[in-house]
């Protein structure tokens, strides 16, 4: 970046006109509603779309650790069972990986 660029850069941070002709008019508007609804808790729609993947992880996982469990007999041989169950996926994806030559 040339010195020219780097002073009219640094001269743009405290010019209003030059931030109102790059967002607009209700700059400041826009950024002290974006900041009042911070930390709030969403509406009750975002819950409803996009909570369904938490249980799409979950059921198979409780089906995993069944399976895995059932093929094992002693404590240390279950613990291990159950953790395999947790990288279910992560195991998936590397054979998958595997078999397609990657």
């Amino acid at each position: 970046m040339t010195e020219e660029k780097k002073e009219e850069q640094k001269c743009n941070w405290c010019d209003e006109e030059y931030w109102e002709k790059k967002f607009g008019k209700d700059f400041e508007q826009k950024i002290r509603n974006k900041f009042e609804s911070w930390g709030k808790c969403p509406p009750r729609s975002w819950h409803r779309e996009h909570g369904m993947n938490g249980g799409f992880y979950f059921l198979p996982m409780i089906g995993t650790a069944v399976y895995y469990v059932q093929q094992v007999d002693g404590f240390w041989p279950t613990v291990v069972a159950i953790l395999k169950a947790f990288v279910w996926p992560a195991m998936l994806a590397y054979e998958v990986f595997v078999r397609l030559g990657m």
